[in-house]
């Protein structure tokens, strides 16, 4: 099973930029579809964008695209999310999440392992 570390997370005002990244264990970062995941206060967790294990194909939700990138580095066992224009909305913590099927997913009662989560305030 791999193991999920993210970091990046912080406070930022409105209209700023964050970078989280996710560091997996092991060498069979390569056999799967990532993910990153938010989850607010009082509300269920949510997808926010997936990538393919090749990092050729990724799936946003609608309420992030023009403003999230979701990349990977395999060589590094990395997972990135560039996160721009960020929104007061966007305040949650941000989980990474790892899944083995090779096909993407926005459910994340799909995904094998996850990260501890890091948080993200955006203030107004």
């Amino acid at each position: 099973q791999v193991q999920l570390v993210e970091s990046g997370g912080g406070l930022v005002q409105a209209g700023g930029s964050l970078r989280l990244s996710c560091v997996a264990s092991g060498r069979t970062f390569s056999n799967y579809d990532m993910g990153w995941f938010r989850q607010a206060p009082g509300k269920e967790r949510e997808f926010a964008a997936a990538i393919s294990r090749s990092g050729r194909g990724t799936y946003y939700v609608d309420s992030v695209k023009g403003r999230f990138t979701i990349s990977r580095d395999n060589a590094k066992n990395t997972v990135y999310l560039q996160m721009n224009g960020l929104k007061p909305e966007d305040t949650a913590v941000y989980y990474c999440a790892a899944e083995r099927s090779g096909v993407m997913t926005t459910d994340p009662k799909k995904y094998d392992a996850w990260g501890q989560g890091t948080q993200v305030t955006v203030s107004s």
